[in-house]
Parts: C-alpha cells; sequence; structure tokens
C-alpha cells in the first residue's frame, strides 16, 4: 500500500531558514546542515529498503497561488494563505506494509534536528494514496 505523508510549515519557517530574522532570530548554520543530514539518511534509508516512492519539498508559502472559482469566474489569490499560518511543506510518498510502518517512518521524520522550540508543535498527516476509485468504497 502506498502512504503519502505531508509534512507542513510556515512562511516564518521558511523566511528563518533563509537566513532572515522572522521574530525567532535565524537557523544557525549548524541546525541547517544538521536538518539536511537528517533529511538525506532518512530519504537514502528509504530508498534502500524500497519504500520511497517519491519526495519533494514544495517552495515558500509567498510563492502559491490558489486558484477558486466565484460565480463561475476563476480567481486567483497570493499566498501565503491568510485562512492558516502552516501551509504544506513537502511530502513522501512510500510504498510500505502497513499503515504503522508508514506512521513509524513519519514519526522518524518528526525526529529531524531544529533550532531549540522550532517544531515543539509539529505534525505530519499520513494518508493513503488511492489506486483506483475502487479505494474509494462506493
Amino acid at each position: 500500500m502506498k502512504y503519502m505523508i505531508l509534512s507542513y510549515a510556515s512562511q516564518q519557517d521558511y523566511d528563518e531558514m533563509s537566513g532572515k530574522d522572522a521574530g525567532r532570530g535565524p537557523w544557525p548554520e549548524d541546525d541547517l546542515v544538521a536538518m539536511t543530514t537528517f533529511m538525506t539518511t532518512v530519504n537514502k534509508e528509504l530508498e534502500e529498503s524500497g519504500e520511497l516512492v517519491e519526495t519533494r519539498g514544495l517552495a515558500a508559502p509567498v510563492h502559491t497561488r490558489r486558484v477558486g472559482v466565484r460565480d463561475g469566474v476563476p480567481y486567483v489569490t497570493d499566498g501565503p494563505y491568510a485562512e492558516t499560518q502552516e501551509v504544506l511543506a513537502g511530502y513522501w510518498i512510500v510504498e510500505c506494509e502497513s499503515f504503522d510502518r508508514a506512521l513509524e517512518i513519519a514519526g522518524r521524520l518528526g525526529q529531524c534536528p531544529a533550532p531549540a522550540g522550532r517544531y515543539a508543535n509539529a505534525y505530519a498527516d499520513i494518508r493513503p494514496v488511492m489506486e483506483s476509485a475502487d479505494d474509494m468504497g462506493f
């Protein structure tokens, strides 16, 4: 079964990782290196185990555009989203033996190093990936 692991961040996180002080100070270089090393290691392990299908990080929310339809007319708004501080930051698609294994992988990803207190409330969503309409249950 395939699962998508969705990770979240905020524009503030992106700004601070890029060296700006967006309220909590920029990320120290050592923390950026530790994060990159950790993610590279985990991704390599998942690739070697045959569980990694795909993973991608997403550009900062300021590069986001939301498209909707109002009164039958498409409209576009700029990001970041006004409704929430947190946005999708990246994802992993893994193919593994069980939902429990997908949860285990997400838990490991949640151990990614970061400056103290930055990700105290971090979370990920794990969702099964449907292969066909039959998987929808109707």
